[in-house]
C-alpha cells in the first residue's frame, strides 16, 4: 500500500506527543485555587437559600395544620384543647361526637428540624397557637434559629 517515508512521520509523531502531553504542577494547581474561590464565594449563598427554604417550609406547614384546625372547628364547634393536641386532627379525641377527620394526611409532621410543633389553646393572644422554635429549638433567636407560629 502506501509506506510513509521517515520524514514523513515525524510531523505526526511530534503532534501526538504534544497532544499527549496533559497539564503541568502549576496548571492543575491554578485551577484548583480557582476552585477553591468560587466554592468559598458561592457556598455561603447556596447554604443561606437552603436554611431560608426550611423556614419557608415550617411556614407551610404551620399554614396547613392552622388550615386543619379550621376545619376541625367547623365540624366540632371548637378548637382542640391544648391537652387534646395536634393529635387531635389525625385520632378522635374522646367526648366528640362529630368528627370528619383525619383533618391531615399522613399524620401531625414535625417542623423542618425534626422537632414536634407547639400547641396552645388559648394562645398568648387569646386564640390558638402553632409554633416551631426554629432550628435552635428553643424560644427566641434571630434568622434561622426565629420562631415561626400562626400568630392569631
Amino acid at each position: 500500500m502506501f509506506a510513509l517515508s521517515a520524514s514523513s512521520r515525524r510531523p505526526v509523531a511530534k503532534a501526538i506527543g504534544k497532544i499527549q502531553r496533559g497539564f503541568t504542577l502549576i496548571e492543575i494547581l491554578v485551577i484548583v485555587a480557582i476552585l477553591a474561590l468560587l466554592a468559598s464565594l458561592v457556598g455561603p449563598q447556596v447554604m443561606g437559600v437552603l436554611g431560608g427554604s426550611k423556614a419557608k417550609t415550617a411556614k407551610i406547614q404551620i399554614a396547613e395544620i392552622d388550615k386543619a384546625m379550621d376545619v376541625f372547628n367547623l365540624d366540632v364547634g371548637r378548637y382542640p384543647t391544648s391537652s387534646e393536641g395536634l393529635q387531635a386532627l389525625v385520632n378522635r379525641p374522646g367526648g366528640v361526637t362529630i368528627w370528619n377527620g383525619p383533618y391531615l394526611k399522613g399524620g401531625v409532621p414535625n417542623d423542618p428540624w425534626g422537632k414536634p410543633y407547639v400547641y396552645s389553646n388559648p394562645g398568648p393572644n387569646g386564640g390558638i397557637q402553632i409554633l416551631s422554635y426554629g432550628a435552635d429549638g428553643v424560644p427566641g433567636g434571630d434568622g434561622e434559629n426565629a420562631d415561626m407560629t400562626n400568630a392569631k
